[in-house]
């Protein structure tokens, strides 16, 4: 095996390899939308932050990155950020990503970027297992299902309603209880307190969609959808995605955001929708127990913070 620098030459072979490596994921997770062609690739040839191995004439992986400052909005160190497009592998899937980051990370660390952060398919436990073993943490999943609008009843006085735009700031409350709740132990996450204005002016930036559950009027969970994306699979024109959700504590386990999420499917399929994508932390246990008893995961993203000083 032999490791180059990816360049523009390499472009063609390895468009082909990820492609192959997409289709191989749709086997696995069939909700995912059929696409025709994937991102260019041209930016990593552009970049040089890019690595490709070879067997003979023929490229048998390669492994490219974005690179840029302030990693994950929390850390001011600069960062690289390998998304699904910009790599794949075929054979020993993972002695060739080993291989890979190996050449890539002194590439990464001479630029001074120590946070790196790769999303693999989920099914790759291959691979994602071989970056285990170089210091990577499971940190961020993508999940998918079809659309299955099917009336969930809920026991109590509750009901549920999409909230039309002009009042996205009634939700400030859940989302400020949802910051609060990614600061705390195990997620450790920062997020800013909002205000009502705040709230509004997200929603209209993103042109989302907002459905709440109330009880005796009162709001007590909000789940927001929009076009938003973490990848090329999520910009299918017949799929949306779920960009904020929230419910208050006392109750959960009763059922209401099942049929929170159900009413939600009901509306969107009568406007076309026939995909919903959501992607969460996986250390965020409240999230990662919801949402996989819904959705399949379809990416695991993964990532490793380099010691300050490792390199001179």
């Amino acid at each position: 095996m032999k490791i180059v620098d990816f360049t523009a030459d390499h472009i063609q072979q390895a468009s082909i390899l990820a492609k192959q490596n997409y289709e191989e994921a749709r086997g696995f997770v069939p909700a995912l939308p059929h696409v025709d062609a994937l991102p260019n690739l041209s930016e990593f040839a552009e970049n040089e932050m890019g690595v490709a191995a070879f067997e003979g004439e023929r490229l048998i992986g390669f492994l490219c990155s974005y690179i840029f400052d302030n990693a994950f909005g929390t850390t001011n160190v600069k960062g690289t950020w390998s998304p699904i497009h910009a790599h794949a592998a075929v054979g020993n899937k993972g002695n060739i990503y080993q291989r890979l980051y190996q050449a890539a990370a002194e590439k990464w660390v001479d630029a001074g970027a120590l946070s790196h952060a790769i999303t693999f398919y989920a099914h790759n436990e291959t691979a994602v297992q071989a970056m285990f073993t170089y210091g990577f943490g499971l940190r961020c999943i993508d999940a998918i299902k079809l659309i299955e609008p099917t009336a969930i009843k809920i026991a109590g006085d509750f009901g549920l309603s999409e909230l039309p735009r002009k009042d996205a700031g009634q939700i400030t409350m859940l989302q400020n209880r949802l910051a609060d709740h990614m600061g705390c132990s195990p997620c450790f996450l920062s997020r800013p307190q909002m205000s009502t204005e705040d709230s509004v002016n997200r929603s209209n930036q993103r042109d989302s969609r907002i459905f709440i559950a109330q009880r005796n009027k009162e709001l007590i969970a909000f789940l927001e959808i929009a076009v938003d994306d973490e990848n090329f699979a999520c910009d299918a024109p017949d799929m949306l995605n779920i960009c904020g959700a929230y419910l208050m504590p006392e109750y959960r386990g009763k059922g209401v955001f099942d049929a929170l999420l159900s009413y939600a499917e009901t509306i969107l399929a009568q406007d076309g929708c026939r995909r919903l994508g959501v992607d969460f932390e996986s250390f965020n246990p409240t999230a990662l127990g919801f949402w996989l008893k819904h959705f399949t995961a379809y990416t695991r993203s993964v990532v490793r913070r380099i010691d300050e000083g490792a390199k001179q």
